[in-house]
């Protein structure tokens, strides 16, 4: 099996995962793993997965430096279909999981993007910490959060489940730093400036959309 099967039977395994969970139908297992952290139109030529981790510095790094930029040019503009896919490295970030659970359950209440944006803004002050869960809920009124919404979602393991499960289908897929790019059947992993993007992503939109 290539890798570009073996990373996309990674996510397909993902998704039935979820599928069956109880109380999920299928539909609704994708729309709950999918729409709350994906960024574009649905549509568009290239979808991109990001197997990123919070506490990453190079991570903070490409957020910092070239997603930003991404954003503005292909992803608002209906180039590129853009998903998150939790890849936390838990034994060189200890905060790591705890941050993408957070996240997990602020995209419950559709709220992963902004809560994205701050934990990279924010990383100096939380990733030092014993246990920043207390740091996390208190960033819930800036946010737009409702804290006691919050606080049931990460009592219940929710989060945690959701977030095992990506990291399980990132290492299953060949993902083995952050961040990793799956790009159309291809796998870049490291926080590449925004020349290499537009190079990668421009190629592939000018094969895709070739008349």
């Amino acid at each position: 099996m290539t890798l570009a099967r073996r990373i996309e039977w990674s996510f397909a395994l993902l998704l039935l995962a979820v599928a069956a969970m109880p109380g999920r139908a299928a539909g609704q297992a994708t729309d709950t793993l999918i729409a709350p952290r994906a960024k574009g139109l649905v549509t568009a030529p290239v979808t991109v997965y990001e197997m990123g981790d919070f506490q990453c510095p190079v991570c903070k790094r490409f957020f910092t430096e070239t997603f930003k930029t991404l954003d503005k040019e292909y992803i608002a503009t209906g180039k590129v279909h853009w998903i998150f896919v939790n890849f936390p490295l838990s034994q060189i970030h200890p905060n790591a999981e705890a941050a993408a659970e957070f996240a997990m359950c602020a995209s419950k209440q559709g709220k992963f993007w902004p809560t994205h944006d701050r934990l990279y803004d924010t990383q100096e002050i939380w990733a030092p910490l014993k246990d920043p869960g207390q740091y996390f809920l208190a960033q819930s009124n800036a946010l737009g959060l409702k804290r006691e919404a919050m606080v049931t979602c990460l009592q219940s393991g929710v989060g945690r489940e959701i977030v095992k499960n990506d990291a399980n289908g990132a290492a299953r897929s060949g993902a083995n730093a952050t961040p990793t790019f799956y790009i159309e059947g291809g796998m870049l992993s490291g926080a590449y400036p925004i020349g290499i993007f537009r190079q990668v992503l421009d190629s592939i939109i000018k094969v895709k959309t070739k008349k």
